[in-house]
């Protein structure tokens, strides 16, 4: 466990990566207030949205590489969430950069200004920063409305990194050829030292990880129905016909991308949480029927290749949790949700038998109930409060009913002692109901901790 721990820790602090990210934003507008040339404060300012823009468009590519150098202490979970918003700030700067320049005319005479725009989207000189312009506005759509989109999820990957990096081709050619300040050297040497990097991090997602991941093959051993619409996937290290007892080396409670019958630099991908222990032979997944990739799961065969690519996820008990002060645990778990606390559990055992354990398990039917012997074996073992939640119960259902809602989950916390940490994993509403309740239970957010299901 501490080998795991003490790899997951590597990275820079959350203070550190906050600092660079924040002066990496500002490097251009720094230089460009270098520059002697001077224009009127409107120019500057529509300059000014457009520089930012970019460089929030070329820090996009890493922040969305899964590098351990960036997240591997702040989370992969606030790495996406600043990526999402990153992308819809560069959105509005992108949006609003032409429509500064003309913003003085628009009071005196807006038809003028709207032709001056017009003629602005028209000049070939422009065409490279119109051009970017438009797919910008198409690509951050495209990902807000991913999901009404009905696309295939590789088909998107593809398209928005392909769509990234032609947006960011062309804002270079734009900043170096027509940008207010593109006689200052030190400004167009970083717009291309940026650019190369960004560019440098596709080579390294597609082609040098992929190539790393060769190294490392899996394999199905087994799948297995194992509850109403979930299955249970078992993988395991091979070479070749041998078979090697030395899968990755995570902490209970991450989880991986995994790309199974496909080639290595194949982009269909998909991440589930581990479900062993971090002691356990083979990798065990709880994969749900739930969309076009995993409504197939019961007919990937033994034997189909694996790659893996992880483990991440901070979805794992805190780093003070081991201690001589064994803080009450209490995992708060929707549907498929319980595949990280499994882990949990199961590498408890292990080593923490005598905490203060509670789970609350919500499904709608019982026939969705993963894993219920072992829970309940767990209760002796373990020690664990199990309470198990339906929503619609059988007629000889005697456990609680409903959702996870204020009504069930309040007589459930109140009685915990002080210092409880509380760890929430299901489907995103799920989540944000929970914390809703937990707050107006009192329970501060230090306390709080959650997996959401999509990356």
């Amino acid at each position: 466990m501490d080998k795991a721990r003490s790899k997951r820790r590597r990275g820079l602090p959350a203070l550190l990566v906050a600092l660079l990210y924040l002066a990496f934003l500002a490097c251009p507008l720094a230089l460009a207030s270098l520059d002697a040339q001077k224009t009127p404060i409107w120019r500057e300012i529509a300059s000014g949205a457009g520089a930012l823009g970019f460089a929030f468009v070329l820090a996009e590519f890493v922040l969305s590489g899964r590098f351990t150098l960036v997240s591997g202490r702040v989370g992969i979970d606030a790495i996406m969430r600043l990526h999402q918003f990153a992308g819809r700030a560069a959105l509005v700067l992108i949006a609003f950069h032409p429509l500064l320049y003309v913003s003085p005319r628009l009071s005196r005479d807006p038809a003028d200004a709207l032709s001056t725009l017009g003629s602005m989207f028209a000049s070939g000189s422009l065409r490279s920063g119109a051009v970017a312009w438009a797919l910008t506005m198409a690509l951050v759509a495209m990902a807000i409305w991913r999901d009404q989109l009905h696309m295939k999820y590789e088909t998107w990957r593809l398209s928005h990194g392909l769509g990234a990096a032609l947006i960011a081709g062309l804002s270079l050619h734009h900043a170096l050829g027509i940008g207010s300040h593109t006689s200052a050297p030190a400004l167009a040497l970083y717009w291309q030292v940026s650019f190369t990097l960004a560019i440098l991090t596709l080579v390294h997602i597609y082609i040098v990880r992929p190539l790393r991941r060769m190294r490392r093959p899996y394999r199905v051993a087994s799948v297995e129905i194992t509850a109403e619409r979930t299955w249970l996937l078992l993988v395991e290290p091979c070479d070749g016909d041998a078979v090697s007892f030395e899968p990755i080396s995570f902490e209970a409670g991450q989880f991986v991308w995994l790309n199974i019958g496909h080639s290595p630099f194949s982009l269909i991908e998909h991440p589930f949480s581990i479900s062993s222990a971090p002691q356990a032979r083979h990798l065990q997944f709880l994969i749900k029927e739930s969309g076009d990739f995993t409504s197939r799961i019961g007919s990937v065969k033994p034997g189909a290749q694996v790659w893996i690519d992880g483990p991440y996820g901070q979805f794992t008990l805190p780093d003070d949790i081991g201690g001589h002060k064994l803080q009450p645990l209490v995992f708060i778990v929707g549907g498929v949700g319980v595949a990280p606390v499994l882990s949990i559990l199961r590498d408890l055992e292990k080593w923490s038998p005598k905490r203060a354990v509670s789970l609350i398990y919500g499904n709608r039917l019982s026939s969705q109930i993963v894993a219920l012997d072992e829970l309940r074996a767990m209760e002796a073992r373990l020690g664990l409060s199990l309470n198990l939640v339906l929503g619609e119960p059988p007629e000889n259902w005697n456990g609680l009913t409903g959702d996870l809602s204020e009504r069930i989950l309040s007589p459930l916390l109140t009685p915990l002692a002080d210092g409880a940490r509380y760890m929430i994993c299901g489907p995103p509403p799920m989540i944000d109901s929970v914390e809703l309740t937990l707050k107006r239970l009192g329970i501060g957010r230090r306390a709080i901790f959650t997996e959401r299901f999509r990356y």
